[in-house]
């Protein structure tokens, strides 16, 4: 059975950026990128003919910003899953492009090997964010203060999981509860943890220390 290749995107007004992680991907099995711009609004044009998995996208560019590009994108293909590109220099957009919905974070500065992962990861439905990110989104990224309300027993298990990556299918396998079940559980930690989506509740785990960076 031939398996079907993760379609990227890659949007970066850096015009030797997107060639070399293009080649980079491109020599990844499993991997085509199949469109690339340094504009975010003709990125979004573009998925009204074009599918694609997974996009990479730049946190500042001129035309568009990667925030706002992300949005717009979402409304095209709600499917898609963001990956944000970004130095450490972009810290004070982190907060834009989470609410925006992007499903990770990885440095410009990563090699092949974490590239992968990321994409694989957030593909497969899961989350990714480097370390130093994690790191930065902790001190940055709002909710609500640790205590509002109490965590289950259950609940913390299931965010552990979530911090670590895991998709709802592989949580609900390793705690022999159903995918049904695992959504709620998830819907109330959005709810007491005051977060929109994954990236929102691993910083405010992190902050207030219920998942530890190792």
């Amino acid at each position: 059975m031939i398996m079907e290749k993760i379609r990227i995107a890659i949007i970066d007004d850096h015009h030797l950026f997107r060639e070399g992680i293009q080649l980079v991907l491109n020599q990844i099995d499993g991997f085509e990128v199949v469109y690339e711009t340094g504009n975010g609004n003709r990125f979004v044009e573009a998925l009204h003919e074009t599918k694609v998995d997974v996009a990479l996208m730049d946190i500042e560019m001129p035309a568009i910003g990667g925030a706002l590009a992300t949005g717009k994108a979402l409304k095209v293909n709600p499917g898609l899953k963001v990956i944000a590109l970004t130095m450490f220099s972009d810290t004070g957009h982190y907060t834009q492009m989470i609410q925006a919905g992007v499903k990770g974070f990885i440095l410009k500065k990563a090699n092949k090997f974490e590239l992968e992962q990321a994409i694989r990861s957030v593909n497969s439905g899961g989350s990714y964010f480097s370390q130093e990110i994690l790191q930065k989104l902790a001190f940055r990224y709002g909710g609500r203060a640790a205590g509002e309300e109490e965590l289950t027993t259950r609940e913390l298990e299931v965010m552990a999981l979530i911090c670590q990556g895991f998709t709802t299918q592989e949580i609900s396998d390793r705690l022999y509860i159903s995918c049904k079940t695992v959504e709620t559980h998830r819907s109330s930690l959005f709810l007491k943890a005051g977060v929109r989506n994954v990236a929102g509740l691993i910083a405010w785990a992190i902050r207030n220390q219920h998942f530890t960076i190792h």
